[in-house]
């Protein structure tokens, strides 16, 4: 997640490729989460109580559905001035590599995430396994965004692709929320 957050802030501002900056910008969100996630099944595994960690839980889903609709509302922003001034993306090989590394590996590590999360008795784990194929319908959403201004040259696929990933960064900041608020599975993921 690292190098996929690196890459993509990376190669989305030297294309000036707005999908890709976002695309990074989720995966730091998303190591967030995983930390928090780590940190509480260390919690857990260290014999804490239940309501220490639900706490510690509620107040990671708040910071991390924040930072999503954040990311929500920035994405919008800056994709309706790209579209009013005409301004596009450059294409982006680093992009595009980028794109098709993360669309095949992420499904892999929401199975993986998915099974050990049984393996453990770990609601949070399987969740987020599920929950994180939502990176693979970005990476391709990027993709096409991505080959599109490549191929074609189409100065406005790029913010296209970055509205259409509006859609996942809602629903994931959304789901977060509801955690946070105490509804139990609000991904429908468990």
């Amino acid at each position: 997640m690292i190098v996929e957050a690196g890459v993509a802030i990376a190669a989305g501002m030297a294309a000036h490729s707005l999908a890709l900056v976002a695309f990074g910008a989720d995966s730091v969100i998303e190591l967030i989460a995983g930390a928090v996630l780590l940190w509480r099944l260390m919690m857990e595994s260290q014999g804490a109580n239940g309501v220490r960690i639900q706490r510690a839980e509620q107040r990671a889903s708040w910071v991390v559905g924040s930072a999503l609709l954040l990311l929500a509302a920035y994405i919008i922003v800056a994709s309706a001035v790209k579209l009013a001034t005409h301004t596009g993306a450059q294409a982006s090989d680093w992009g595009i590599v980028l794109a098709v590394a993360s669309g095949i590996i992420m499904p892999y590590l929401s199975r993986a995430k998915k099974r050990i999360g049984w393996e453990i008795g770990s609601n949070a784990l399987r969740a987020d396994g599920s929950c994180s194929i939502v990176c693979a319908y970005m990476a391709w959403t990027v993709l096409l965004g991505v080959v599109a201004t490549a191929l074609f040259g189409w100065w406005w696929a790029d913010s296209i692709a970055s509205l259409a990933l509006v859609y996942f960064v809602v629903k994931e900041g959304w789901e977060a929320i509801q955690e946070a608020r105490g509804n139990a599975d609000a991904c429908g993921c468990g």
